[in-house]
């Protein structure tokens, strides 16, 4: 009997929703979006790290200006309690969908050996 690997990706998004570390990140991230304050301050976080992302990206260097104002945004955001839990929360799921992709990956590595740089 033939596997069909979509199936198999849609019951793991599935599980991954249903699972209480996701639903423990969505209750965070509304307590989040709920407080005002929180929300703009996250928002900023947020839109300060895509744009550093998207700059990398295009080979583009940082400056260090930019580099410092990431910095304080950083502190400002770790300090609010909200956000610093949704943080840690979502470093978590983070942690886990990387353990997700190393099973995925198993049968590549076994196959080509281990990717290395």
């Amino acid at each position: 009997m033939a596997v069909n690997l979509h199936d198999s990706a849609y019951e793991l998004e599935r599980a991954i929703r249903e699972s209480a570390e996701f639903k423990n990140l969505k209750q965070m991230y509304d307590e989040v979006n709920a407080d005002p304050s929180a929300r703009q301050m996250f928002e900023n976080f947020r839109n300060i790290q895509l744009q550093l992302q998207q700059k990398q990206m295009m080979g583009q260097e940082i400056s260090q200006e930019e580099v410092e104002q990431a910095q304080k945004v950083v502190a400002l955001v770790q300090q609010h309690d909200k956000i610093s839990r949704l943080m840690e929360t979502e470093q978590r799921m983070s942690m886990i969908i990387a353990e997700l992709n190393q099973i995925i990956m198993k049968p590549l590595e076994e196959l080509y050996g281990p990717m290395t740089k």
